[in-house]
């Protein structure tokens, strides 16, 4: 049998009492890392995050009100999120960012007044629509510009990545002048840089209204269909998007919506 003196004894209690430490610090260092690893899924007793891309230059479906963007797609966003069970994230950036942004997972969702085209379609996915707009044409006032046909050969604004720039394409021996915001189109308009701007209906309205000697014409240049675009084979989230417009769609919401940020004319 070992005979322990009094300074093996204390050498002893020393080991043990470190052990216990030790554990305790495994524990918390354990706990604190699972906490970590749950703020980055769904956080710890908090909601998950829902992340909404868009270009807050597009009034009335998105724009600033002081520092918060606000608007018909931020309110649909918002709608969406609900569903999910998630709090929402709007980032703003270039419109043309948008659909990277979503395809490698830096946001969950695009909303930007974003119409489905066939191109588009090979980069995300869509949901069903929740809005009809039309493109149209904003001219000076004496213009003779009065239809679609009327811009073969002149110099045209879009803004960058839109429907605009994409059907501008199309009008015969135009040249095309590309902005990073729908206002710099108008703001070239009226410093006669350019002979029109192609841009959505409701924008244009607010342009025009902000902006005097110039105006719309009255034949539209397109008519088509927003959507929200989510990342290609995320059919949880397009589901639930899916379901969270219907709710909007048949409850009456969606056109309470769209009717507090868009005047009757």
């Amino acid at each position: 049998m070992a005979v322990f003196g009094p300074f093996d004894i204390k050498m002893k209690i020393w080991e043990i009492i470190k052990m216990k430490k030790t554990k305790k610090v495994l524990s918390v260092c354990l706990a604190a890392s699972l906490c970590v690893l749950t703020l980055i899924g769904t956080g710890c007793n908090q909601k998950k995050q829902l992340v909404m891309a868009t270009n807050a230059e597009f009034p009335p479906y998105e724009y600033y009100e002081g520092d918060k963007v606000v608007g018909i797609d931020a309110e649909i966003a918002q709608a969406i999120a609900d569903e999910v069970g998630a709090e929402l994230v709007i980032e703003d950036m270039a419109f043309d960012s948008i659909l990277s942004a979503v395809a490698t997972g830096k946001a969950d969702m695009g909303l930007a007044g974003m119409t489905v085209t066939e191109d588009r379609k090979q980069n995300a996915d869509f949901s069903n629509p929740y809005a009809t707009a039309t493109q149209v044409i904003i001219v000076k006032d004496g213009s003779s510009i009065a239809t679609p046909d009327d811009l073969a050969g002149k110099t045209v604004g879009v803004q960058l990545g839109t429907t605009g720039d994409i059907y501008a394409d199309d009008i015969e021996d135009a040249t095309i002048e590309r902005y990073n915001k729908g206002f710099e189109a108008v703001q070239a308009l009226l410093q006669d840089k350019i002979d029109a701007v192609i841009i959505d209906n409701e924008p244009a309205k607010v342009f025009v209204s902000q902006n005097e000697g110039i105006h719309i014409v009255d034949e539209a240049f397109t008519y088509e269909e927003y959507a929200v675009a989510v990342k290609k084979g995320n059919t949880e989230l397009l589901d639930k998007v899916n379901t969270a417009i219907a709710n909007l769609q048949s409850s009456g919401k969606l056109e309470e919506i769209q009717n507090k940020y868009i005047t009757a004319e």
